[in-house]
């Protein structure tokens, strides 16, 4: 029987305190029956989506090498930048997909950068 992808309406966790702990629970179910799912409701404009869509495709479609001028190697703490097929693990296992982690761009004077805070500062750039 073949499994459908779980659509979640996450409208709940930005409009209402009610009703969260009922959309935590199918994120959550969602997570450990399938790994991954959809979601409604999160107020990003299509128009937006799409050309987060066009962009990412032109960006993976670059030659390996090009990709590479922005490795993961060198985000620092932000952890951020691109990571090959098979160049990030879980439990220890390399994952079969390539990747780009981005984030709110933060100057090198902000206070969480100066405070050395994981996971905040520059997006990479091959400049």
């Amino acid at each position: 029987m073949p499994q459908t992808i779980p659509v979640i309406n996450i409208a709940p966790l930005l409009t209402e305190a009610e009703n969260t702990a009922a959309v935590a629970e199918q994120l959550g179910q969602a997570c450990r029956q399938h790994g991954f799912f959809y979601i409604t409701g999160h107020g990003v404009d299509e128009g937006v989506q799409q050309r987060l869509e066009t962009l990412s495709r032109e960006f993976f479609a670059q030659p390996l090498e090009t990709k590479l001028s922005i490795a993961m190697a060198k985000g620092g703490r932000a952890w951020r930048g691109y990571f090959p097929v098979g160049g990030e693990l879980t439990s220890g296992q390399p994952d079969l997909k390539e990747g780009l982690y981005l984030g709110a761009e933060l100057s090198d004077d902000h206070p969480l950068v100066r405070a050395g805070t994981p996971l905040h500062g520059r997006n990479p750039s091959s400049a």
